[in-house]
């Protein structure tokens, strides 16, 4: 039988030598997968079923936006002036809303960039509305309600993805995960 030899190049897939030979032991490995298991299996339930929630929120958040977007720029009448530079940032923000929320479905933290980006967007555009309402400009009450809504939800978004981000990298370090080594019994 073979010794490991560490100076020898790693055999290609499929020709029938263990991973041994690479200076990797299949224990190694084991406890990898093992350590990667416990630590999947120490998240508690609920953490998934939030982050569910946060991403829909998120997508139909993004879907009325598009809805309600797409409506006003074929015509619809709101009740009130519309700004149209905002209206067609929101109508396009309403699809990065959406692929947050698919962002946010799959990774939590990617989910959490993608939430912090857009409440940072947000914000500078409310900043934006709210000079151009104060300076007089044609920008209606409705529109400043409107971004403050949106920045308001994103903020929570991002708040309560940062969470789930902090318990998920919490939770990899249960007791299970990282084993306690009692002391020596010999000495």
């Amino acid at each position: 039988m073979d010794s490991p030899n560490l100076s020898r190049p790693c055999p290609q897939p499929g020709t029938g030598r263990r991973a041994q030979s690479c200076g990797q032991s299949l224990s190694q490995g084991r406890k990898i997968i093992g350590h990667l298991l416990v630590t999947k299996l120490n998240r508690p339930p609920y953490l998934r079923i939030i982050q569910r929630v946060l991403a829909l929120v998120a997508a139909l958040f993004g879907l009325a936006t598009i809805v309600v977007g797409v409506r006003v720029l074929a015509g619809s009448d709101p009740g009130y002036i519309v700004f149209r530079p905002l209206l067609l940032y929101n109508t396009m923000m309403g699809i990065v809303y959406v692929a947050a929320g698919v962002i946010s479905w799959r990774s939590v933290d990617r989910g959490k960039y993608a939430a912090a980006t857009i409440f940072v967007l947000n914000f500078l555009v409310l900043g934006a509305v709210g000079y151009l309402y104060a300076a007089g400009s044609s920008v209606a009450m409705e529109s400043l309600h409107a971004m403050i809504l949106r920045t308001v939800v994103w903020l929570v978004l991002f708040l309560g993805l940062a969470w789930m981000s902090h318990r998920n990298y919490l939770s990899d370090f249960e007791r299970d995960a990282q084993p306690i080594i009692p002391p020596d019994a010999s000495r």
